[in-house]
């Protein structure tokens, strides 16, 4: 496994995402696979992550629990720990009490705020290697998708899908949008903009998932735009934003669009992060990592090695010992 460098002066930093798959199906049971040291997908995900060694990594799939617990002992399990953790209450599996999906049932997964089975289902969490000024986060998960600027609520024949009852309530943040300062060696912080948006399928004619996955991106140009308060002049975007700039069932156009905003630098343009079968999404690029214009790029990539690469047994015999999507990775400095 890599050995992590201690952080130096004019250190280049690896920012990556990964949407491993460390979710299951009830609260709690994260951590219980965690201590137990027995799950082979939870160590193929370690070893993957030890071999990229990211400074800073930013995990769209993780179950959150209040105290932090399930994070702090996915840290302890691997190679090198990382010294700081961040994570907050996600969206997804807040209970609404309403029909969110409007499909005659409430009390389902889909009933909640952002889709999940119990409360903190698959939510977002920050690993670094540098200090993370937690007390200024700015944290724009609760914001009503009907109060994004420009938001495009889905329709019927002309009239609201959603009856007033579940638009007033119905945040725009599947899982979260954070703005996370990070705090350089060299004295420079910058802002770690995360976020795991909604796959833009399992809906209807309305288009509900499309529409909002659409807007869940489109808050970061708002934010980028100023519109949103102070825009971040340092920043690397990083997540899964569930959408392929050219290919898959959502609203392409917008990916495309926002990669070619000029605030922000695309340094793995064409490369697909997932692997799903080829009956069904196939392979798409959804997860990003996307840098600043004032960062300087020296190298990046998607760790997905050739079947005759050494590194392939890291994936498995199937490629999915640590599931379809793979991390994500950019080297930066200044």
């Amino acid at each position: 496994m890599a050995c992590i460098p201690v952080l130096t002066q004019a250190e280049t930093y690896r920012i990556a995402t990964y949407a491993a798959p460390l979710s299951r199906d009830g609260p709690g049971l994260l951590l219980r696979d965690i201590l137990k040291g027995e799950d082979a997908q939870i160590a193929a995900i370690a070893r993957i992550i030890a071999e990229i060694a990211p400074d800073v990594l930013v995990l769209t799939d993780f179950d959150y629990d209040l105290e932090g617990h399930a994070l702090a002992a996915f840290s302890a399990s691997l190679n090198t720990p990382y010294p700081y953790q961040f994570a907050a209450r996600p969206n997804t599996g807040i209970a609404t009490g309403l029909d969110m999906d409007q499909n005659g049932r409430t009390g389902e997964a889909r009933d909640a705020q952002g889709y999940g089975r119990f409360a903190g289902d698959g939510g977002m969490a920050i690993l670094s290697r540098m200090p993370i000024v937690a007390d200024e986060v700015r944290n724009f998960s609760d914001l009503l998708w009907q109060d994004l600027p420009g938001a495009v609520l889905p329709q019927v024949d002309g009239k609201p899908f959603l009856p007033p009852a579940v638009s007033s309530i119905q945040r725009l943040s599947t899982s979260g949008h954070w703005v996370v300062p990070i705090q350089t060696p060299d004295g420079v912080t910058f802002h770690l903009l995360s976020y795991a948006a909604t796959p833009p399928v399992f809906d209807g004619p309305e288009d509900r998932n499309g529409l909002r996955n659409r807007d869940e991106l489109r808050l970061w140009e708002t934010l980028l735009d100023g519109d949103m308060g102070p825009a971040p002049n340092s920043f690397v975007l990083a997540g899964n934003a569930n959408l392929d700039p050219i290919a898959g069932a959502g609203l392409s156009g917008a990916m495309a669009a926002f990669l070619e905003n000029p605030a922000l630098q695309d340094p793995l343009a064409g490369l697909p992060t997932a692997n799903w079968d080829d009956d069904g999404p196939g392979d798409l690029r959804v997860s990003y990592v996307l840098p600043s214009t004032d960062w300087r790029v020296t190298n990046a990539g998607v760790f997905w090695p050739a079947p005759d690469d050494p590194m392939a047994a890291l994936l498995g015999d199937d490629g999915l010992a640590a599931g379809v999507h793979h991390l994500v990775w950019v080297d930066i400095s200044r």
